[in-house]
């Protein structure tokens, strides 16, 4: 199975993509030549994972009938200080929202999608450490 996007280059730095239908705009800061009208690239690498094992732990929790009212998914990447400024590290924080959440069953689906169904987060592992927190609130 192949997935592919396309990308067009607007002006400056401007590009927008084509995501399975979707439009989405990229734009450096103005003072890097860009016009601020998109998001960065490299906090999309932070998004993907975001949104990859997100909607595989939602989809776990469903299965085991876990009744989670909200979930909210931070990502924090520590990065080089030098060009290219890669990603040095990742961290996941998961914050789960509802009354009496049972945390073995949490953890459970954090881990499955860490290690079997998120693909970002399977590539993104190879390159540098991914680290995870589970914290739950009241509803």
């Amino acid at each position: 199975m192949k997935r592919e996007i396309s990308l067009d280059w607007k002006e400056g730095l401007e590009f927008e993509a084509d995501l399975d239908g979707h439009k989405i705009t990229i734009d450096g800061p103005e003072e890097s030549g860009g016009r601020n009208k998109g998001a960065r690239p490299k906090p999309f690498m932070l998004l993907s994972l975001a949104g990859c094992t997100g909607m595989d732990v939602v989809s776990i929790l469903k299965k085991m009938r876990v009744d989670v009212k909200g979930l909210h998914i931070k990502v924090v990447g520590d990065m080089e200080d030098e060009i290219p400024k890669a990603f040095l590290s990742m961290h996941v924080v998961y914050t789960f929202k509802g009354d009496d959440l049972p945390m073995d069953k949490l953890e459970k689906a954090v881990e499955l999608s860490r290690e079997k169904y998120c693909g970002v987060s399977a590539v993104l592992s190879k390159a540098l450490p991914i680290t995870y927190e589970i914290k739950t609130e009241k509803a």
